[in-house]
């Protein structure tokens, strides 16, 4: 569990990839590792992501959990594979589209079992060593958790563009998952996941280099449209400034239709007829809010408001 007395806080490791020589490094007669540069947009695009986090996360853990995105790498698939520990872990394929190709989520299996626990009423504690494969429960525990993270991952990306992400079936094995060669250059983004004072667990997404090709100008870029994660303090400011706002509203006592023709040769003492109404018009700007009957409150003239105008949405626009 992620939190300070879990089992996973005491011995999980914070793990740092060598990332400063895989970032640049090329063998000979092959292609550049990393044909973008500083990726800076991709960079942004993961901090909106790890801000999403915390609404699925904190659901299942039960508590409040920090999420953030550690600096992104770009090495070979074989390198990745090497640094990671050989122990279970989730290796979960997401289709790309319109981009060809495929991402890889890739979850700690102690972290998997540690959120089945969580789900079915436990305290997130994982006993013993772990298995050398995931049951069907923990099977449907991935399938489900990347079901729900591949919603905020595609909101993320909306300020680049519109990339749908699909899961596929989720492997124990690496050996097992396909469309990934191991010389092939991979970025590597890493995401952080603690709560209170313990040891953070790691998910990292896995984006092929070839795939993020068509965007390379965009991902390169420093200065990128914020997406769709809102603030809420600011949305609550803007709210009570919003009601803040003061509206004139005015009852229509009488009025009436005249020819311009005698509009134009009206003069000081002229009689324009009108006729009253059991009920006025109430308005506000140039929409009617309801009708009303004229009187008086407390002294002063008043109007009582005896029904509302209903409007469609659609007529406020």
């Amino acid at each position: 569990m992620v939190n300070g007395g879990s089992p996973l806080a005491d011995d999980a490791e914070a793990r740092e990839l060598p990332r400063g020589e895989a970032a640049h490094s090329a063998l000979l007669g092959s292609q550049a590792v990393n044909p973008f540069g500083d990726l800076h947009t991709l960079q942004h695009l993961s901090a909106l992501f790890a801000r999403a986090m915390r609404g699925v996360f904190e659901p299942q853990l039960r508590r409040e959990v920090r999420v953030w995105a550690e600096p992104l790498a770009v090495e070979r698939f074989a390198s990745y594979r090497n640094e990671r520990p050989d122990t279970l872990a989730a290796w979960q394929p997401l289709r790309m589209a319109p981009t060809p190709g495929q991402a890889l989520m890739v979850i700690d299996g102690k972290f998997v079992l540690e959120l089945l626990d969580n789900f079915f009423g436990g305290a997130g504690e994982v006993h013993g060593p772990l298995p050398n494969e995931f049951s069907p429960a923990a099977e449907a525990m991935i399938a489900r958790l990347a079901d729900t993270l591949v919603k905020p991952l595609q909101r993320a990306w909306e300020p680049l563009t519109r990339m749908t992400f699909t899961p596929g079936r989720a492997e124990g094995n690496v050996a097992l998952i396909s469309g990934f060669d191991a010389e092939d250059p991979v970025v590597v983004t890493r995401f952080g996941i603690a709560s209170g004072s313990g040891k953070p667990v790691f998910l990292d997404i896995l984006y092929p280099v070839l795939a993020l090709k068509p965007h390379a100008p965009q991902l390169t870029g420093k200065v990128h449209a914020r997406g769709a994660g809102v603030d809420p303090a600011w949305r609550n400011g803007l709210t009570r400034a919003t009601m803040a706002v003061d509206f004139r509203v005015r009852a229509v006592l009488a009025e009436t239709m005249i020819p311009l023709a005698r509009l134009m040769t009206l003069k000081e003492g002229d009689v324009i007829p009108i006729s009253f109404g059991a009920e006025v018009p109430v308005m506000v700007g140039d929409n009617r809010l309801g009708m009303a009957t004229a009187g008086a409150a407390n002294g002063r003239a008043a109007v009582k408001l005896t029904r509302f105008e209903r409007k469609d949405e659609g007529d406020l626009q």
